[in-house]
């Protein structure tokens, strides 16, 4: 009876936390994915696309960036950079792991990787199109930003923790945007992201007087039914994992 019930609890736990690695060739480079399948089963199927920090992977930032174990009915798809990109603070030379910085920076070749990945579980799924989100830490929250300019079509909503987009996004197309930076961030300076607040507000003409603070974050209503939560945490470069459940009812709250 003890071996029935601990195959039950294998099987349960290989079901309710199923994860496939994808590969996919863009412009003949290898490029690797990591999804979770939705535990809930709905008609259509949203998508969080997560986007790790310089350095990183997609087996690591499923770990600690987990949105698969506080959103059940969302495919949350881990993806992975690969080398090429300068870390500037550290990794100069930009050996490890990365993401393009810009519009149509090397060949815009994570970009490209987004629609293939997107193509592939549109094809896989019953995926909701107007319910694909994107979340990023560091050099990933940069990227997050180049694919608002990039492909603000695509996506309702995203999340950019500890890097924002800077004068690049300037004049993108309104979507919800939650910007999460650290007071005491040592690698990218707090005053530097804080700049990126007021572009921000033009781009999604977000009203002053709708401002509703709770706590660290400030909540503000943007045109065209969009969204602007600007967290400010009194803490370092680190993702919010405490701030997960927010972000998810957020990413909920926002469709195309």
């Amino acid at each position: 009876m003890k071996k029935i019930l601990l195959l039950l609890s294998v099987f349960a736990f290989s079901f309710f936390f199923s994860q496939i690695t994808k590969t996919f060739d863009i412009n003949g480079t290898a490029r690797k994915a990591l999804v979770f399948q939705p535990q809930l089963k709905s008609e259509k199927t949203p998508v969080i696309f997560v986007f790790h920090g310089h350095g990183g992977n997609a087996q690591f930032a499923s770990k600690k960036i987990d949105f698969q174990n506080y959103d059940k009915e969302t495919l949350v798809v881990f993806m992975e950079g690969i080398p090429g990109t300068s870390g500037y603070v550290v990794d100069k030379k930009g050996l490890l792991n990365g993401w393009q910085m810009f519009p149509n920076d090397h060949g815009n070749r994570d970009v490209l990787f987004f629609d293939e990945v997107l193509k592939d579980l549109t094809k896989n799924y019953n995926v909701d199109a107007s319910r694909i989100y994107a979340v990023g830490h560091s050099n990933g929250a940069r990227f997050v930003n180049v694919l608002w300019v990039e492909r603000a079509d695509k996506i309702a909503a995203i999340c950019s923790v500890a890097a924002q987009g800077g004068r690049m996004i300037k004049g993108a197309k309104p979507l919800s945007v939650w910007m999460s930076m650290g007071k005491n961030d040592p690698l990218v300076p707090y005053g530097m992201q804080k700049q990126s607040v007021a572009m921000v507000e033009d781009n999604l003409k977000a009203d002053p007087k709708t401002a509703v603070v709770k706590g660290d974050k400030t909540f503000y209503t943007g045109t065209d039914h969009t969204e602007l939560v600007v967290e400010e945490r009194s803490a370092g470069h680190e993702f919010p994992h405490e701030s997960i459940p927010e972000m998810v009812a957020f990413f909920k709250r926002h469709h195309r």
